[in-house]
């Protein structure tokens, strides 16, 4: 008897993977920034038996650095200052003491995700240059994160 429960068991779990009413993970779309631009946002839709709606809550992981604060940086800051315009930088690397990295992720509930990133070089405790390409302003990221729900 337990044999054949575990038989059926094997077989009902071996068909989760063959369901063709489980969701799919989407293609990711690219947006219309270009991924050279510094942003890359993809977007994927899933949904219960391919008609109901999951929720899924944002999630924001790393620091935002919006144009504006990039714009704020100048060659020949001190780390002080860059701390102050930029904040505490989330990445700083032992074996590249003069590198601060600012990797930002947002997932947004509908699957759309954007991803940036900023690197400030020091060199004898100056900026030496940074890094990070076209970022958005900081009114569309906050437009973002308001957005009303389709």
């Amino acid at each position: 008897m337990a044999a054949v429960a575990l038989s059926s068991s094997a077989l009902f779990l071996s068909g989760c993977a063959l369901n063709p009413f489980a969701s799919k993970p989407a293609t990711p779309e690219q947006s219309a920034a270009p991924a050279e631009a510094g942003i890359v946002q993809t977007t994927q839709s899933k949904k219960l038996f391919g008609v109901l709606p999951i929720y899924r809550a944002n999630v924001q992981q790393g620091n935002f650095v919006s144009k504006e604060m990039v714009s704020q940086l100048k060659v020949g800051m001190t780390p002080e200052q860059v701390r102050f315009v930029m904040g505490t930088p989330l990445l700083t690397d032992v074996f590249h003491a003069q590198r601060w990295d600012y990797p930002f992720r947002m997932r947004r509930g509908d699957g759309q995700i954007t991803t940036s990133h900023v690197s400030v070089f020091f060199k004898e405790g100056r900026v030496e240059r940074f890094e990070g390409g076209d970022l958005p302003q900081e009114k569309d990221y906050l437009d973002q994160l308001a957005a009303p729900k389709k």
